[in-house]
């Protein structure tokens, strides 16, 4: 009988809350993200849901930025390089032709002329759209699928190119002289291993470290950051920082790499 009557007073209860509401306008954001239209349509929804709401501010809900600090830039990382090098090299050796009774075939080092004077555009050196364009008429070579969205696998091309092209710029112009395209793609070459550096520490490649919600990477010896505008929650107190903070950011870790570089140069000199 207890039971019956106390069934009935809740549904009186929900009932009375229910008819209560008047429809003024004074729009709230509950602690669920959801936007009232007043307090007494967020205290009547919290009644008939049987769940905890509360005012979280007045006025709509703002839309919620989704920052994940899990994101991470698209980077070549040395692993990429190599592969991407081991293939166009696997693709230029099978195309050599060894000398025949009647016919001379051609070497390693005139097939890689051959493909160099066909994608230089008269400079005598190739920049990255041109080693591109180059790499590109072997399908097998290029394909490295290591993302699955198709735009930034075609970005991770791009990245790879420069790569290979920093591997043997010896004046750093991001061109590449025949004899620099030589060394690149010389098959006894061994690329080096290229470390990032930061306030006195060497990362190997793949190492990673935050600014706030932005992620950066450690790849082919150089750091690569997201770009993220962070949502001031998300910071455990810190402030955003501006598109400037975080631009001086990354000229400030790329500064240290410079150094760390240069330091090596010399000590190589040296010895």
């Amino acid at each position: 009988m207890w039971t019956r009557w106390l069934a009935l007073a809740l549904v009186a209860v929900a009932w009375v809350h229910a008819e209560q509401c008047k429809p003024h306008k004074r729009p709230v954001c509950g602690s669920n993200s959801k936007t009232y239209l007043n307090h007494c349509e967020l205290h009547r929804d919290a009644c008939l849901t049987g769940s905890k709401i509360q005012v979280d501010y007045d006025g709509h809900c703002k839309e919620k930025k989704s920052v994940s600090p899990s994101a991470s830039p698209v980077v070549c990382y040395q692993s990429n390089r190599d592969e991407l090098r081991r293939r166009i090299i696997q693709w230029l050796e099978a195309e050599i032709i060894p000398d025949g009774w009647f016919s001379k075939g051609s070497n390693y080092s005139e097939i890689l002329d051959k493909y160099f004077k066909n994608f230089d555009n008269g400079d005598s050196r190739l920049d990255s759209s041109e080693f591109l364009k180059f790499v590109e008429q072997n399908e097998t070579a290029i394909n490295i699928t290591t993302y699955a969205d198709q735009g930034n696998n075609k970005l991770l091309r791009g990245l790879c190119i420069d790569a290979l092209i920093e591997l043997s710029d010896e004046n750093a112009d991001w061109k590449l002289s025949f004899q620099e395209f030589l060394k690149c793609l010389n098959p006894a070459f061994n690329p080096p291993e290229k470390k990032c550096a930061l306030e006195d520490e060497t990362y190997a490649d793949g190492a990673e470290t935050e600014v706030d919600c932005n992620r950066c990477v450690c790849a082919c010896g150089n750091w690569v950051c997201t770009a993220m505008t962070c949502d001031g929650k998300n910071q455990k107190g810190a402030q955003t920082p501006t598109e400037e903070e975080m631009t001086r950011y990354v000229e400030e870790l790329q500064k240290h790499q410079e150094t760390a570089e240069k330091t090596k140069r010399v000590s190589t000199k040296e010895i």
